[in-house]
This record gives C-alpha cells, sequence and structure tokens, in this order.
C-alpha cells in the first residue's frame, strides 16, 4: 500500500472521529499549491483549494477530492482551533519540550493529563487536548518555553498514519487511541495571549488626536472576525502608520498596541508583524 493510501485513509479514520483534515506533503506543509500569487488574503473564500488549513474538512467525499488533486501527499492536517488545541513538544538539539513542560506543570501547579499522544519520527510528542467552548487560543512557537509550540486557531497537528521526510507519525505504543482531554485550566491561561495594556501614546505638537486614534484602531482589530482579521489589521496598521508619519503618535506604540490586539483574535504573532511591517511600507514609514 502507498503512502498515499495510507494517508487518506488515516485521513478518514480521522474524519469518523470529528476532525477535520486536509493532505500534507512529506515536508509537513500543505500537498496543494496555492491558486494565488505571494501576499494574497483569501482563506478559501474562492473556493478553489490550495489554502492549507483552510481547506480542512469533514467531509469524505471531499478529503478524497482534496487528496486527488495531491497524489504526492504522504501525510494529512489535523486542523486545530475551536474546541481542539495541540502541544507540539520538541525533542531535538538539545531542546527536551517535555522537560519543559513538567517545569512549567511543576512550577504552576498543574497536572498533564494522559491524553491522546502522537509520536513524531524525531522523539517528540503531539498531544491533543479540548479548549472550553467559545475560547480561542493562539498558535505560538516557543513563548510557554523552549521545545513548546501551541497549534490553536488557524494552526495544524501532523495526524498519526502520516509519513514525512523523518519517518512515521503514530500513537503512543502504551496509550493508544486514549480520550482526548480537557486542557488543564493553568495551562490554558499560559497559553492565552497577555492582555492588552493601553500603550503610552506620545502627542506631539502637530496634533492631539493621536491617542483616541490609535485606541479605535486597536479596537478595530480586535474585534475583528476571522476571515476579516488580515484585512482589518491592514487597514488599521496602514491608518496608524500614517499617524506616526504625521507625528501624531509614537512608532514604538503602534506595532505592540496592533500585535497584542491582533493576537487575542487568534492571529499568529509572526503573521500579524508581517501585515503590520506590510502596512508601513506602502505608507512610506522608514523602519
Amino acid at each position: 500500500m502507498s503512502a498515499w493510501t495510507d494517508a487518506l485513509n488515516s485521513a478518514l479514520y480521522a474524519i469518523d472521529r470529528g476532525h477535520a483534515v486536509f493532505p500534507l506533503s512529506a515536508s509537513k506543509t500543505p500537498a496543494i499549491r496555492s491558486p494565488h500569487g505571494k501576499g494574497h488574503t483569501c482563506k478559501g473564500d474562492c473556493g478553489q483549494a490550495g489554502h492549507g488549513v483552510h481547506d480542512a474538512t469533514t467531509d469524505p467525499g471531499q478529503a478524497r477530492r482534496l487528496f486527488e488533486l495531491a497524489p504526492r501527499a504522504t501525510g494529512y492536517g489535523i486542523a486545530c482551533g475551536g474546541r481542539m488545541i495541540g502541544l507540539d513538544l520538541d525533542r531535538k538539539n538539545g531542546v527536551d519540550g517535555v522537560a519543559t513542560l513538567h517545569h512549567l506543570a511543576a512550577q504552576h501547579g498543574f497536572d498533564v493529563p494522559r491524553t491522546l499522544t502522537v509520536c513524531t519520527p524525531t522523539g517528540g510528542y503531539h498531544l491533543w487536548f479540548t479548549a472550553p467552548e467559545g475560547v480561542a487560543v493562539p498558535n505560538s512557537a516557543g513563548r510557554l518555553g523552549p521545545g513548546i509550540d501551541v497549534r490553536g486557531t488557524g494552526g495544524y497537528l501532523v495526524g498519526p498514519g502520516s509519513r514525512g521526510r523523518n519517518g512515521l507519525y503514530g500513537l503512543h505504543p502504551s496509550l493508544g487511541e486514549v480520550g482526548i482531554q480537557p486542557v488543564p485550566g493553568l495551562l490554558l491561561k499560559l497559553m492565552q495571549p497577555p492582555p492588552i495594556v493601553q500603550p503610552r501614546t506620545v502627542l506631539l505638537p502637530r496634533g492631539g488626536n493621536g491617542g483616541r486614534a490609535l485606541d479605535g484602531l486597536v479596537r478595530v482589530v480586535a474585534e475583528a472576525a476571522e476571515g476579516t482579521r488580515n484585512d482589518r489589521l491592514f487597514w488599521a496598521a496602514a491608518k496608524a502608520w500614517a499617524h506616526v508619519r504625521d507625528g501624531h503618535i509614537a512608532a514604538g506604540d503602534v506595532e505592540a498596541a496592533l500585535v497584542a490586539a491582533a493576537a487575542r483574535t487568534g492571529l499568529a504573532e509572526a503573521e500579524a508583524l508581517r501585515t503590520i511591517a506590510s502596512a508601513r511600507r506602502t505608507t512610506g514609514v522608514a523602519a
């Protein structure tokens, strides 16, 4: 049986258990090429495949169609966000995410439950958790500590039965197909972005409305719904940089305030920084 067939069958099995899936290449990246050029903000609204995790489906027929478009797929992704959270614990290059997690547990006073665990080919683990209804968990890399990445809104985990360049992803042999447990409350709290702290806005002599303007732009970003987050962030950032250019707001306040607001909507920090930097170039504000 081919790796493609194994991946498709494993993905269909995951759908039977309520997970949304999409095909991955051996490099663990989406196996269907994007139909758009660089810099696009489409997340599948165009109706075409090739939007990565935004292609994820719980429909077996649609999953088969996606795999037919990805003949070189050797794995599949499990979409995170909503009720699904993943902890990616790396154990390589002198970093031990498992030890980091146990240190966090001891430091903050929570137990790590025996939840569904996938072993990675490089000796690490993916721990699957459920989140409370309505709680958004952002993606992060290393923010909790060395070797720990959080897969939340807009993120994904490599599903068991996938084959990457380094080998096979499989269920933990001692745990098997154990139920997915709720994330410990104290760990969930650590996963959340820090609360927005109103930046200290420096008002220069040329204008007196800079602080109120930035407050309003922060609200625009913080209230953005999924599917509009990047567009709203770009618009708000462009307005904010225009105020910086005109001398109404200090440049240092803009990035910190908008990144924090974007994180509260579940947008990854790296993606938010790219969008804000793009808006800065558009408005001609020097870095």
